[in-house]
């Protein structure tokens, strides 16, 4: 039993899907990805090409059991899961081995509730509209989704004038420090206006899915800013955690994981991705998480847990930051070196061969 299937669930599930029965459960009607919400916004077609995809489309998800439907609760002890169906609809299913894959929450695109396809295809609308209609842009924080968005809409409106707002002296901190200067540079010469050391009064009725027009005021005491349009991407990250026991969650939240992405007194309960409180930056939800976690439930259901992998965190984060833009992608590794890729590989290998062919086991053209 999957509970979630996004990036790092729909990966697992492929993974377990080679040997066992997989149950997987979703809010969503297909893979609506989190990642690059820069194209995402200002080149939503062709984000779509290769971020937003029907389930039915992935061969290694052929014989997967898909309900569209939100867990409920976890009932531990019976190893049983409550679910809810986007009709409303109730039941309990029976599971061996359960996969928390259920992410975090902290925007619009990243959400928990449910959607059809219409609500998916508007929200990815009306969001790249706004965005880019606007002459003026604020955004607020100094993580790779707020740098992805300024870069990217900075590339498709070179006359509107785009502001990063940021608390510490250079952005994203979580990475390798040559990997901050290479992109702060970047950044400048593409004209994003930087903006160092501010740190935002979040107003209390914040509402992350949407953007907003009030004017920021800073707590770093600089003048309040205006802008026609500010989008928040401060990591106010909430665990989609409601159905889950208590005793599996950390003190901020997230399931509780050992190195072997399996929950502390639980053999036969797992976690991985954006979920799974690993480290810091909760790693597993890239670095082949959904690797180590396939072969450590496989181990499990055959009585094999001595041969179980330990997952083992980069010190830095490290992969795409900007995404797939007009001179092609940038992947920076984790010692913060850049290569570069250029279009043409990008369309005819990176994609069709690495991403699909290789890690997704197979992508059937699109309908």
């Amino acid at each position: 039993m999957i509970a979630g299937l996004g990036d790092a669930g729909l990966l697992s599930a492929i993974q377990l899907n080679k040997k066992f029965e997989v149950i997987g459960i979703s809010p969503k009607p297909c893979l609506v990805s989190g990642q690059e919400l820069g194209p995402r916004l200002a080149r939503p077609k062709d984000w779509e090409e290769n971020y937003l995809i029907d389930y039915d489309r992935f061969k290694g998800l052929k014989g997967v059991d898909i309900r569209h439907a939100k867990v409920s609760e976890i009932i531990a002890d019976e190893n049983k899961i409550g679910l809810i169906g986007y009709d409303g609809s109730r039941e309990t299913l029976t599971y061996d081995a359960l996969v928390i894959s259920s992410g975090t929450r902290n925007g619009f695109w990243r959400t928990s509730h449910f959607e059809n396809n219409d609500d998916v295809q508007r929200n990815l609308t009306e969001k790249s509209k706004a965005i880019l209609s606007a002459n003026r842009v604020a955004i607020i924080g100094g993580g790779p989704t707020a740098v992805s968005v300024a870069s990217n809409i900075k590339e498709m409106r070179s006359d509107a004038e785009v502001n990063l707002f940021f608390s510490q002296e250079t952005p994203l901190p979580s990475y390798h420090p040559r990997t901050r200067r290479k992109v702060e540079k970047f950044l400048r010469s593409q004209g994003v206006v930087l903006h160092p050391l501010h740190r935002a009064n979040v107003p209390t009725d914040l509402d992350v899915e949407a953007f907003s027009s009030d004017p920021i005021s800073w707590s770093t005491g600089q003048e309040p800013f205006d802008a026609d349009l500010t989008l928040w991407a401060i990591g106010k990250l909430t665990p989609n955690n409601e159905f889950i026991p208590a005793d599996m969650l950390t003190s901020d939240g997230f399931v509780k994981s050992n190195s072997f992405l399996r929950v502390a007194g639980y053999d036969n309960v797992f976690t991985v991705g954006d979920i799974a409180k690993t480290d810091d930056n909760r790693s597993s939800a890239r670095n082949a998480g959904h690797l180590i976690l396939a072969h450590n439930v496989k181990a499990y259901l055959e009585g094999r847990s001595e041969k179980m992998k330990p997952f083992k965190p980069p010190r830095y984060r490290w992969g795409s930051i900007l995404g797939v833009q007009k001179k092609g992608l940038s992947i920076f590794t984790p010692n913060g070196e850049r290569v570069g890729i250029s279009p043409w590989w990008v369309k005819n290998l990176l994609f069709p061969v690495f991403v699909w062919r290789l890690i997704y086991q197979g992508l059937e053209k699109r309908r």
